[in-house]
């Protein structure tokens, strides 16, 4: 006789998923890349945007002396040397000389590595890729937060209670139901304006419905059992019996629609950043990198384009293998 909880057993049918897990560890990867932030990155300035237009779209593995001048600006260099009190250095891309004095200035040389090369403003793009990785998940995170929020306590109030609470709630998630997902986003991204914060409380409004429709289903169907008609008969408050009783019942669907959510908020988030009213720029998002560099498509530099759209790609990817092994681990019929 199995004497493990079903917690453990659904845990125990989880890791014998070998796409589910291969999932959880890439995802793991970028919250780490993600939590990094800057101090991992090649570019550490504020949102990766160190710009050398003299060193644009070079190909990966591309390196480049920087020298960094007193006033603080930085200049990719083809050549440098110390001449009779003076540095001077070739910018990289020209031919003429520039002359310093080497008494007053206080500059030092760096040797850049760009991995994955640099984009059409000169910008480092794995700075940019791993950049817009906090983006990306931050934006899933929160909007899956918001839909909970709303679709849990409108699901169970129109679940539990029924009657013509029921039927007004079911009102509103038909109409909201009814009106396709991207259109509402950009009319809410519009309403409240362009953003950081407008793309995740847009794409979070939009999402709650469809966590409302399973709450309300779960509810529907439990409420009817007889631990729940115990708990009425004790006298429990009303929450009490919804959030204690209830809903740690129903968790199994709510988990697995959000896994789902996650990756649909991600490819929203990506779209309205490709539309140009999503994150702005210079913020980085993988949607937006795409924008940036889609006409290269057809070119040598396609990479440009593609490699954003391939992280966009597996991250979606992920949550949806995610999504999958946690409906056959919490099936228990499996």
């Amino acid at each position: 006789m199995n004497t493990d909880s079903p917690f453990h057993q659904a845990f125990k049918r989880f890791k014998k998923n070998g796409p589910a897990l291969a999932g959880v560890v890439f995802i793991a990867f970028l919250i780490l890349v993600a939590l990094g932030g800057a101090a991992i990155r090649p570019d550490s300035s504020r949102d990766a945007n160190n710009q050398h237009l003299s060193i644009a779209r070079q190909k990966p593995g591309f390196q480049v002396d920087i020298i960094h001048l007193t006033d603080g600006s930085e200049v990719p260099i083809s050549h440098f040397e110390q001449k009779d009190g003076e540095v001077l250095y070739t910018p990289f891309g020209e031919t003429a000389d520039r002359a310093i004095s080497a008494d007053d200035a206080d500059f030092k040389v760096e040797h850049r590595r760009y991995l994955l090369g640099t984009d059409k403003y000169g910008r480092d793009l794995l700075s940019r890729l791993m950049a817009g990785t906090g983006l990306s998940l931050s934006v899933g995170f929160i909007a899956v937060l918001i839909s909970l929020l709303l679709g849990i306590v409108l699901g169970a109030c129109a679940g539990y209670f029924g009657g013509k609470t029921d039927a007004v709630i079911s009102w509103v998630i038909n109409v909201v139901w009814s009106i396709p997902t991207l259109l509402m986003v950009i009319a809410i991204t519009l309403a409240f304006g362009k953003g950081f914060w407008q793309v995740f409380v847009a794409v979070g409004l939009t999402m709650w419905v469809e966590v409302a429709r399973v709450v309300r289903g779960q509810f529907l169907s439990i409420r009817e059992k007889e631990y729940v008609e115990a708990a009425k008969m004790l006298g429990l408050s009303n929450f009490r019996i919804m959030y204690r009783h209830i809903l740690p019942n129903a968790s199994g669907p709510i988990i697995v629609i959000s896994a789902a959510n996650f990756a649909s908020a991600i490819l929203i988030e990506a779209g309205l950043s490709f539309l140009g009213i999503g994150a702005q720029i210079p913020t980085p998002s993988w949607g937006n990198m795409i924008k940036e560099h889609y006409a290269l498509i057809t070119t040598d530099l396609a990479y440009l384009a593609i490699l954003p759209g391939l992280l966009i790609m597996l991250l979606v990817l992920s949550f949806m293998m995610i999504g999958n092994g946690l409906r056959d681990a919490l099936d228990v019929r499996s």
